[in-house]
């Protein structure tokens, strides 16, 4: 009795001991080689080609990496590499005009700013400057150099709204914004382009309801696809004649073209906050905002507006990454870029020690909450632990930021996927399970 006593107690307390262990296992820290094996050995990440690279700021060291020395197309994550630029090359408000003054005349140029009457930034400052000028107007056209597209975009794109054309003086966001309410009527914003538009009932669009013609602004709709109220933003084709017209619509004052140079000492008037713009680009990842950016960038270091001119100077001067880049465009669009998943981590460190954390916070998307991750990577508490860029093209996804884990740790990522063929939920499932346990175990 007394030898069964005892082999009772001790069975339960080996028993006890065992759970013990398990449970304590369940919560210690998961292990850099944990992390690898859980991108490298994933079923879902091995069907196509995936980078991932996760670092310690604190420590400065690597932790985890797969593949993160390779190239890959990182899609929007391009902007993160705009963003960091243009912090280094703009100030606090961005150049909105350059003009000078002569006699009873006021001639001025574009500098890419994008803010100027666009339908989602409110921001007047350029316009109220304009409207309340007593002189003469003349645009001067600045030297722009290059194509209204990126290299490499996808020519059927024209009439998406991501697609916006380049410009050197941008006028209400190079869109026209059609709206339909719920009895059909439709309005177009600006108004200027109303007479640009045909009801057509023959030929259905492909992918649209409101469609331009590629060469031309001329627009048409089709009445039977009006089921609901909706909002559609076409782009339209960008030129200095239609540049006048629009800016001599909206101020309701007539505004000649200069074809003469703007010579001499020039004024800069600053229009909208960086910051603005910052946060539209990292959030709603606006790739007009993102090209007009480097134009703004090279506004600064030259008379020439030129999106190459900026990426040079960001590469040549600021960027101090593990891998040179292939970049071509500010936005991504183009399948031309190409960054190793370690060089997106290069400028995420260099944003995280140049820039205050909640400011930083607060212009990339925050998971569960924010931006292109609203759906995506909310914590159990409501509080979001990853501050993220997207990047998505067909057939690509990458996702790189902050992660900041449950015991307060700040922790750096880059997830590059290429070539997948499965549904983009999936792998973005897979991502989340690999973030998720990050989050709880680091």
């Amino acid at each position: 009795m007394i030898i069964s006593y005892f082999f009772r107690k001790n069975l339960v307390y080996t028993l006890f001991c065992i759970l013990l262990a398990a449970c304590t296992a369940t919560k210690q820290q998961i292990r850099p080689l944990q992390i690898q094996k859980m991108v490298s050995e994933s079923q879902i990440f091995s069907s196509h080609f995936t980078g991932f690279a996760l670092y310690d700021p604190e420590l400065k060291k690597m932790i985890a990496q797969h593949n993160a020395a390779q190239y890959f197309t990182p899609a929007s994550n391009t902007k993160i590499f705009t963003f960091y630029t243009s912090l280094h090359m703009l100030g606090d408000s961005v150049p909105g005009l350059h003009y000078t003054v002569r006699n009873d005349s006021l001639f001025f140029q574009g500098t890419g700013d994008p803010s100027f009457l666009h339908p989602d930034l409110k921001n007047t400052t350029v316009y109220d400057f304009l409207n309340s000028r007593t002189e003469k107007l003349f645009y001067i056209p600045a030297y722009y150099k290059g194509y209204h597209y990126g290299p490499g975009w996808a020519w059927d794109d024209y009439n998406d709204y991501y697609s916006a054309e380049k410009s050197a003086f941008p006028v209400y966001g190079n869109i026209v914004r059609f709206q339909v309410d719920k009895q059909g009527k439709w309005h177009t914003f600006p108004r200027s382009f109303t007479k640009m538009v045909s009801r057509n009932t023959v030929i259905p669009a492909p992918d649209s309801i409101f469609h331009r013609l590629p060469e031309h602004n001329w627009f048409s709709y089709y009445p039977e696809t009006f089921i609901k109220a909706f909002t559609q933003d076409v782009p339209f084709r960008q030129s200095d004649f239609l540049v006048l017209q629009l800016l001599s619509d909206t101020l309701h004052n007539p505004v000649l073209l200069q074809s003469q140079p703007l010579t001499g000492q020039k004024n800069i008037l600053y229009s909208i906050r960086a910051d603005s713009l910052y946060k539209r680009l990292m959030q709603e990842s606006d790739n007009f905002i993102a090209e007009q950016l480097l134009l703004l960038c090279s506004s600064t270091i030259s008379d020439t507006l030129n999106t190459e001119k900026a990426i040079s100077y960001a590469t040549n001067h600021l960027l101090d990454l593990p891998d040179k880049p292939i970049w071509k465009d500010g936005s991504g669009l183009t399948r031309y870029n190409l960054f190793t998943p370690r060089s997106i981590i290069k400028i995420l460190e260099k944003l995280y020690t140049e820039v205050p954390r909640q400011r930083l916070f607060n212009i990339f998307p925050a998971g569960g909450q924010s931006g292109t991750i609203k759906k995506w990577y909310a914590s159990d508490n409501g509080q979001p632990y990853i501050f993220a860029k997207t990047g998505t093209l067909s057939n690509v996804h990458c996702l790189s930021g902050y992660l900041v884990t449950k015991k307060g740790k700040t922790l750096i990522f880059s997830f590059m996927h290429n070539n997948y063929v499965v549904d983009i939920d999936e792998v973005r499932k897979e991502m989340q399970k690999v973030l998720k346990e990050l989050y709880m175990r680091y």
